[in-house]
């Protein structure tokens, strides 16, 4: 989280407008008005959550291994770019940015090969930790009856394994959703949708999306679920809020401590 960005500063947005929230007290009828849309037709089943920069703190060595990895192949890619860009698969991000600044194609595989010395340089940085309030409400979750997925533009096995240990009794392999799943990665709705039906072929409205990324913001708000932006990394609140989050907060334990009144308005 950016140090200098006050921390109870929280976006809401609910169709047709948005506004800033500063207290906390206002949050709750913020929170009610913000789930009008979404509560007439069915109750919540299920809670997907982003990986990195949601669950981890993993952020911070996903910037430097872009940075050294893209270094290699004459692409300037600073750690605003690695978050302006994460959720994305690696390999469409590669391709992007090689056409932007070096004015060619490459193929899938020639990208894959590129993301790959990306991968080699990310799992040799320390291991990143658990965001604190992560577990906390994925027991909340689980408590309310809820299904937990993963959408994740990763594909990388380790890391898969990883959360499939540290989430243990919440989270089970079929409702991982990774960048093999999808041939259209973040921000196209297609991971989220993706994650719906694994998690219990879910309508659009019985799903909530956790974002930390405009991309995934994008993705979750574009399949129509009621998105939840937390703002873990240097970027403004704003680009999480216009690319559609009803919601921004700066940390996971913000969430734990509204759960209770966003289950209320969901039910």
């Amino acid at each position: 989280m950016n140090p200098n960005r006050k921390s109870r500063i929280t976006h809401w947005k609910f169709c047709p407008f948005s506004c800033i929230i500063g207290r906390e007290e206002k949050m709750k009828g913020s929170i009610a008005m913000a789930y009008q849309i979404f509560k007439p037709i069915a109750s919540v089943q299920g809670a997907l959550f982003d990986m990195d920069g949601v669950l981890y703190n993993s952020m911070p060595n996903h910037a430097v291994a872009w940075h050294e990895a893209m270094k290699q192949f004459g692409i300037h890619f600073t750690a605003d770019d690695s978050y302006a860009t994460e959720g994305a698969r690696g390999v469409d991000t590669i391709r992007k940015y090689v056409l932007e600044q070096q004015g060619k194609e490459i193929s899938s595989e020639e990208a894959q090969r590129m993301y790959d010395v990306k991968t080699e340089i990310f799992h040799h940085m320390p291991i990143a930790e658990i965001f604190p309030g992560v577990i906390d409400i994925m027991q909340k979750i689980k408590s309310a009856g809820m299904t937990i997925g993963v959408v994740t533009g990763s594909g990388q096995r380790p890391l898969i394994k990883r959360l499939l240990n540290d989430f243990d009794g919440f989270l089970t392999e079929d409702h991982i959703v990774t960048a093999y799943d999808v041939e259209r990665g973040k921000p196209n709705p297609d991971p989220y949708l993706m994650g719906l039906r694994k998690t219990g072929n879910n309508n659009p409205w019985q799903g909530i999306v956790v974002e930390n990324a405009p991309l995934g913001v994008r993705a979750g708000s574009a399949a129509n679920c009621f998105t939840i932006g937390i703002n873990s990394g240097p970027l403004p609140d704003s680009a999480l809020a216009d690319n559609g989050a009803n919601i921004v907060l700066q940390q996971m334990t913000e969430m734990c401590s509204l759960w209770d009144e966003l289950l209320q308005n969901i039910d």
